[in-house]
């Protein structure tokens, strides 16, 4: 099997062959997060894990600017795409309904939600980001790109006891962010 990294860096490098080479390597696994991402959801949505596979081909094909550092990063970067692809598939959904489901966040999953919950989960990673920003790349990494903590431990140069804090402590302001009627032992959001 080729070396995934090598082929990440021959991409870069213009060769669009190692990115023919690379992408069914890595399909089965892109597949398997969309499909994963998309259970969560009520039945009848309208976009499918191929659908949502394809387009993210269809984004990374651009990123020749990107300095591939491995395995690891590639599927950071495509879990931004994912996030990406089901905000803006969230938003054109959901532009005349409001919110109302309550929002939860488990071990990477976001749980009981329907699409417009990825545009309010967006909106909450991009206050996150601001600030902590490796945070909400814990976040994003874990729940978009179904990374380990070891995984991005390894991505982010931190341990997996400082991913493990970070996803803990992100998860809970996350759970707030959404759920604007939970409250601390004080009674106060």
């Amino acid at each position: 099997m080729p070396d995934i990294t090598q082929l990440l860096s021959r991409w870069r490098g213009g060769d669009e062959a190692a990115f023919s080479e690379l992408f069914p390597l890595l399909y089965g696994e892109l597949r398997r997060l969309a499909q994963s991402y998309l259970n969560q959801e009520n039945a009848g949505h309208t976009l499918q894990s191929t659908a949502l596979v394809h387009e993210a081909y269809l984004r990374l094909l651009g990123q020749h600017e990107v300095d591939w550092q491995s395995r690891g990063h590639f599927f950071a970067v495509a879990a931004q795409a994912m996030r990406r692809i089901l905000v803006d598939h969230a938003r054109k959904q959901t532009a005349e309904k409001r919110r109302g489901a309550v929002v939860s966040l488990d071990e990477g999953l976001l749980l009981g939600a329907d699409l417009s919950h990825f545009t309010e989960l967006d909106e909450a990673l991009t206050r996150l980001s601001e600030m902590d920003a490796r945070r909400a790349q814990v976040v994003e990494m874990r729940f978009f790109g179904g990374m380990s903590g070891e995984e991005i431990a390894g991505h982010l140069a931190v341990s997996p006891a400082t991913v493990q804090r970070d996803w803990l402590i992100a998860r809970a302001w996350l759970y707030r962010e959404l759920n604007p009627s939970a409250q601390d032992h004080n009674g106060q959001r």
